[in-house]
C-alpha cells in the first residue's frame, strides 16, 4: 500500500468551520489528506476548512431531539447531529461500497464511509449549494447553484490519501449560470445529461454557452428560466436517458406548485408518451432489471411504474419527503428529508405519517429489495434537514474531496504518466 503525502492543513472540528449560507431554491489523486471546501461559485462565506466526524460502529443512538444540541440550521455536522443504526458499518463494509450525499439545504457534499477501525466517517465539503450529483469510483459530477463540477479521484490501485482509499478533485468547473440542476447522468458516449429544472428540459454542457438543449417534454412550448413543470429526474436505460420525471404538465411559469399533491408525471423521452400522471411529486426514475422504480415523494412510497397501465405500484413507505435513489447489490438506497412548510406542505405523507404514528425524517435508508425491510440507515438531526440526491460509490471504502475554494489545492499537484513525444 502506498500512503500519499501532501503538506496540507488539518482537518478541523466541524464547531470551528465556517457556516454555510442556506441559498436552497424553494422546493427544492494521487495525493492529498481529506478536505472540505466550496466550489469556485461560492462566495467566501458560504466556504469552509476540511471537516470529518466519526461515529462508532455499533452506536444506535435514536434520535432524542430533547437531549441534543440544537445546531444552527446550516451549520456543520458534529457527531451529536448524526444517528447510525447498528448494522450500518457493518452493511457498508459487507457492500464494499461508500454513499456520497447532496443537501442544498446546507450547501454541502457529505461523502459516507468506513475506517479501519469500523467507526462510520463522515467528510463534508462546503459548496454553497449542492444539487445533482452523480458518481462512480474514478468520477464524481456535482451541481451547484452556477456550475457542474466534475470531479476525478486521483488515487491509483493501493494508494491512500491518510485512510481514504478515494480522493476526488474538483478538475473541471462548467459554469452554466442558476439551472435548478437536478439528476445527472452520463451517457455511454461519455455526454453528461443533465434535469435543467429551470428549463423544463433536459441539458448537455457547451464549451460556449452555459447548455445546449437536448430534450424537452411535449407538452412545453418554450425553453424560458420558469420551473415551468419542475423536471427532476432521469431515468437512463441501455445507455441514454429514458425516462423523465416532473410533477406536472404545466406550460406557465412556477405551474407545477398548484399540482403537488396529483398530477405528477412520468415522460418516455424516445416516444415524447406521457406514461403515468398519477404521481405526487415524483423524483428520482430509475431503470433496474427491467423495472422503472420511483420515488412518489408527495406520498413516501418508493414503487414501480407499470409501463402499460400507468399505476405505481407501491413497494415500501418511509418516513419522509424521498429524495434521491440508488442501487447497490441487492439493496435500494433512499434519501428523506423533512417536510418543510410551503412546497412540501399539505402532501399525503402528512396523513401517512399520521396513521402510521410516525415522526418525519432527515437522512437514508437501506431497504432489502428481497423484503421490503430497512437494513440499516442514516438519521440527521437539526443541522441537516433535507437532502436532494444520493449515490453509491461501489468499490470505495472511505472517500475525500478537494473543492476549488480548498486552501491546499494549490499544493495539490499530481502527474500523469509521461505521453510519447
Amino acid at each position: 500500500m502506498t500512503e500519499i503525502g501532501l503538506k496540507t492543513a488539518a482537518s478541523r472540528d466541524s464547531d470551528d468551520a465556517a457556516d454555510a449560507i442556506d441559498d436552497s431554491p424553494d422546493e427544492s489523486g494521487k495525493d492529498k489528506a481529506p478536505s472540505a471546501a466550496p466550489d469556485a461559485e461560492a462566495a467566501p462565506t458560504e466556504q469552509d476548512a476540511p471537516a470529518d466526524k466519526d461515529v462508532p460502529a455499533d452506536k444506535d443512538n435514536a434520535a432524542d431531539k430533547d437531549a441534543k444540541p440544537q445546531g444552527k440550521i446550516g451549520a456543520p455536522l458534529t457527531p451529536a447531529n448524526i444517528s447510525c443504526s447498528r448494522g450500518f458499518a457493518n452493511w457498508l463494509r459487507a457492500n464494499h461500497v461508500s454513499l456520497a450525499l447532496s443537501s442544498y439545504q446546507t450547501g454541502r457534499l457529505y461523502l459516507v464511509g468506513v475506517r479501519p477501525d469500523g467507526r462510520v466517517h463522515f467528510h463534508e465539503a462546503g459548496v454553497g449549494r449542492a444539487m445533482g450529483l452523480w458518481a462512480d469510483p474514478q468520477r464524481m459530477l456535482l451541481g451547484t447553484k452556477n456550475q457542474l463540477i466534475r470531479f476525478e479521484n486521483v488515487l491509483g490501485p493501493g494508494q491512500r490519501v491518510g485512510e481514504s482509499d478515494a480522493h476526488y478533485v474538483a478538475r473541471v468547473c462548467h459554469t452554466t449560470g442558476d439551472l435548478d440542476i437536478h439528476d445527472i447522468a452520463v451517457r455511454d458516449d461519455g455526454v453528461i445529461v443533465f434535469a435543467n429544472t429551470s428549463y423544463s428540459c433536459l441539458a448537455s454542457l457547451h464549451a460556449t454557452h452555459s447548455f445546449t438543449p437536448v430534450w424537452k417534454p411535449p407538452f412545453i412550448s418554450k425553453l424560458a428560466a420558469e420551473d415551468r413543470c419542475h423536471l427532476n429526474g432521469i431515468a437512463m436505460k441501455d445507455g441514454k436517458p429514458a425516462f423523465v420525471t416532473a410533477t406536472s404538465r404545466a406550460d406557465v411559469v412556477a405551474g407545477w406548485r398548484e399540482r403537488r399533491e396529483a398530477g405528477g408525471c412520468v415522460i418516455d423521452v424516445e416516444s415524447n408518451e406521457i406514461v403515468t400522471e398519477k404521481l405526487s411529486m415524483p423524483h428520482s426514475p430509475r431503470w433496474r432489471d427491467g423495472a422503472l422504480w420511483v420515488l412518489n415523494s408527495g406520498t413516501g412510497h418508493i414503487g414501480t411504474v407499470n409501463l402499460k397501465s400507468g399505476a405505481f405500484e407501491p413497494f415500501a413507505f418511509l418516513p419522509g419527503f424521498v429524495r434521491g435513489l440508488a442501487f447497490h447489490n441487492n439493496h435500494a438506497i433512499v434519501g428523506l428529508s423533512l417536510p418543510r412548510d410551503g412546497s412540501f406542505a399539505g402532501l399525503q405523507l402528512d396523513d401517512e405519517l399520521k396513521k402510521r404514528d410516525g415522526e418525519p425524517w432527515c437522512g437514508v435508508q437501506i431497504l432489502s429489495l428481497t423484503t421490503g425491510d430497512v437494513v440499516a440507515w442514516v438519521r440527521f438531526e437539526t443541522a441537516v434537514t433535507e437532502l436532494l440526491d444520493v449515490c453509491a460509490i461501489p468499490g470505495v471504502s472511505l472517500a475525500s474531496t478537494t473543492v476549488m475554494a480548498s486552501p491546499d489545492i494549490d499544493t495539490l499537484i499530481t502527474m500523469a504518466s509521461p505521453a510519447p513525444a
